[in-house]
């Protein structure tokens, strides 16, 4: 980083900046587990030979915080793909059930928020569609952080909700779904070749907020890959022109995973899970009534705490899938 131009190209830079932050993350526990357990090594011997057992005794608590951070350090060793490191576009797509949907698709992106802030994620809207009565129809989010995409990825697919409806007046139970979905955000390098006369560019008044810039002008961006039926929008920008940049870097990063699912079975399979956004497709379900669980429907891990994985209490999902795809890797 101190070299000279190193800086020129910000972008660049900061691209390196931050794959370099994410590399630290896997190295630095490693070289400090290491450590720990030299000076453990060393403190053990010395109470063994003096027979001071209590010393010993603080040392077994130290045995087990050390284990724990290899715990960590393993899980980290999971997330190996190569764009597992890559920050990512996450979106989450209301489903079957009209208002109740729209409602389950915002509750989700509170949930997500709440992770996103507990790992230390940024992340910033690129395009919203409200709901018509409640929550929201869909929302696209640009998340950065280490590992972002590997972690996130483990969440793509439908999602389904349980409840009794607050917008039901007879207070029955409904069934809810919403979708998420998650594709690496790449450099602008990768190759892939986009001709201009397969674009289909319209351009639109974003629907956030009354009486802000991007209400008053036709600023938002919505492209359409016309051979393929990919559709990428942009609205959070003042301008034109950063829309169309952000919505272009969104559609070649998913023509490029397109292009990833004829060659890579295991992105082929990632992109399936999520199927058809109703019955029958769940990759995980929120049962609120009439009981309390919320079951991943691939690793069969559950916990009775729903209301903490509402708050954003995802990681123990996150891993066990994370070991899921890895044995299932491994038998294949």
């Amino acid at each position: 980083m101190s070299s000279p131009g190193f800086w020129d190209n910000p972008d660049s830079a900061q691209a390196v900046v931050s794959q370099l932050s994410a590399l630290k993350l896997v190295v630095e526990p490693i070289e400090e587990v290491q450590r720990e357990v030299q000076d453990l090594q060393e403190l053990f011997e010395m109470a063994a030979a003096e027979s001071d057992h209590d010393e010993l005794a603080e040392l077994e608590d130290d045995v087990a915080a050390v284990e724990k951070k290899c715990e960590q350090i393993e899980l980290k060793g999971l997330l190996s793909r190569p764009a597992d490191m890559k920050n990512c576009f996450f979106s989450i797509h209301a489903g079957a059930g009209g208002t109740e949907s729209c409602d389950w698709a915002n509750m989700l992106l509170r949930m997500y928020s709440r992770y996103f802030e507990m790992n230390k994620y940024k992340f910033k809207e690129l395009d919203i569609v409200p709901g018509e009565e409640a929550g929201i129809r869909s929302i696209t989010l640009q998340v950065s952080g280490p590992f972002a995409f590997g972690k996130l990825s483990c969440e793509v697919g439908v999602h389904r909700l349980v409840r009794i409806s607050p917008f039901d007046s007879q207070k029955r139970r409904h069934t809810s779904f919403a979708a998420v979905d998650c594709i690496p955000e790449f450099d602008e390098d990768i190759d892939v070749e986009i001709n201009q006369d397969d674009l289909r560019i319209d351009f639109y008044r974003a629907s956030g907020a009354g009486g802000q810039h991007v209400n008053k002008v036709s600023s938002a961006v919505r492209i359409t890959h016309q051979p393929t039926g990919i559709v990428v929008q942009c609205q959070n920008e003042r301008s034109q022109h950063k829309n169309k940049a952000a919505a272009m870097k969104v559609l070649k990063a998913r023509l490029y995973m397109l292009e990833q699912q004829k060659r890579d079975t295991e992105i082929a399979k990632l992109y399936s899970n999520k199927g058809e956004i109703a019955w029958g497709n769940q990759i995980r379900s929120y049962v609120m009534q009439p009981y309390q669980m919320v079951k991943d429907h691939r690793t069969d891990y559950q916990t009775g705490n729903v209301q903490a994985v509402l708050d954003g209490g995802l990681d123990e999902f996150v891993e066990s899938y994370l070991r899921h795809r890895t044995k299932s890797k491994s038998k294949n």
